[in-house]
């Protein structure tokens, strides 16, 4: 045998091993080629599997409900008073300033009068004009005081009733409070009547002090007019303060008690019209702690404002009076800006959902209740509405939880997971 047969099967088998490797690659390649293409398809598959829409949730709970107004408001001086000039005359400067402590009867100001004025006989008649129309306005005061705390007599005859009764526990809390607050309030209305009756009798003397100048003649010294402050309180604008001429009636300082303040706030008629008298207000947004107050009046006429949109509204105003002990709003004066939250309906014990999770449906109300990962659509017939919570009357249960902003891929069936 020669060397070259021996060498055959040698390159045969060689041939054949390089065959195997090469079938082998070839059959790696498919297999690795085929599971990439596996995984592909199944990403692809999974990304167009619908995912769970996360959402946010809270549960429907039952609470107290309260449905208020919210307007800005000012404070505003119950009881003031323009003090003017009696007559025709050459005002001395004013020295008092705002702010300032006045007496009652305390001199605030001196008018020297001009001569051939005080002797015409026109200014003579319009002088008896203003002092019987002073007297008119001293008569009308002492009437309605007396009214007043006529007024005041039944008021704590009644409230003195329902303390024994609720003592008794024969009247609810709700008819006692309404008598206390009567008794507070013709207290109050006491309060002004007597301030007014002092500023008429104030404007009788001044007139009869004027007219009395008049009836002196053109021999007359023409001493100063001493103009006094008709009740005791504070300064609170300065009108006329430089000297000069004045015409009678012209006003010179405004005096009040900044202690009896009220607040004024103007409200949509759409809202004035579910407001009662005495409903509960609370006064905030005036740098200090939140107070109490009480709806004393809704004037009955109405007035056009623009709002700061531009819009046309009719807007009426509301008188509402400060229950908080005057120890706690002692810094506030006449003007100030303060916001107030007029109640207009309540509910002691009310079935509760956030007003985020109530959204319109049709000609209703709806909201989406979580039910084993399903987010499910529920119709609902509503009750009170808050800023935050709204009354559900039907359609969902205590406990249920909802959806709460609820986006556009929230749909009825689809699949949720809750946040954390």
């Amino acid at each position: 045998m020669n060397d070259k047969d021996a060498s055959a099967p040698d390159e045969t088998k060689i041939r054949e091993a390089a065959a195997r490797r090469a079938s082998l690659a070839r059959w790696t390649r498919r297999i690795v080629s085929a599971l990439v293409v596996a995984a592909l398809g199944a990403v692809f598959v999974v990304a167009l599997l619908p995912q769970p829409v996360p959402v946010d949730v809270t549960e429907v709970d039952r609470g107290p409900i309260v449905v208020t107004v919210e307007e800005p408001g000012r404070t505003r001086v119950m009881d003031r008073y323009v003090v003017s000039a009696p007559l025709a005359g050459n005002l001395a400067r004013v020295e008092l300033r705002p702010s300032q402590t006045v007496e009652e009867g305390q001199i605030v100001a001196r008018v020297v009068p001009l001569a051939p004025p005080l002797l015409d006989a026109r200014t003579r008649s319009e002088a008896e004009v203003r002092l019987a129309s002073a007297r008119a306005r001293r008569d009308q005061a002492r009437f309605a005081i007396g009214q007043a705390r006529d007024l005041l007599a039944f008021a704590e005859r009644t409230a003195a009733r329902q303390r024994q009764l609720a003592a008794r526990s024969v009247t609810s809390p709700v008819e006692l409070e309404r008598a206390e607050v009567e008794e507070r309030t013709r207290r109050n209305d006491v309060a002004s009547m007597q301030f007014a009756l002092r500023v008429a009798e104030h404007d009788v003397r001044v007139a009869e002090a004027a007219l009395g100048r008049l009836g002196a003649g053109a021999s007359a010294d023409p001493e100063s007019v001493d103009v006094s402050s008709p009740v005791g309180g504070v300064v609170l604008r300065v009108l006329r303060e430089s000297a000069g001429v004045v015409a009678p009636g012209e006003p010179i300082l405004e005096v009040g008690d900044a202690a009896a303040l009220e607040i004024v706030t103007d409200v949509l008629t759409s809202d004035a019209v579910r407001m009662r008298p005495n409903a509960r207000v609370t006064i905030d947004g005036w740098g200090g702690d939140a107070l109490e107050g009480r709806v004393r009046l809704v004037e009955p006429s109405a007035v056009t404002r623009t709002s700061a949109l531009g819009v046309s509204e009719q807007r009426v105003d509301v008188i509402i009076d400060l229950v908080t002990e005057r120890e706690r709003w002692a810094a506030l004066g006449d003007g100030y800006r303060v916001e107030t939250h007029i109640v207009i309906d309540e509910r002691a014990e009310a079935l509760r959902v956030p007003g985020s999770a109530v959204f319109r449906s049709g000609d209703g109300w709806a909201a989406y209740v979580v039910e084993g990962g399903v987010a499910r659509l529920r119709r609902l017939e509503l009750g009170l509405r808050s800023r935050d919570v709204v009354e559900v009357l039907g359609g969902l249960a205590e406990g249920a939880r909802v959806v709460v902003y609820p986006g556009e891929r929230v749909t009825d069936g689809a699949e949720v997971s809750v946040r954390p």
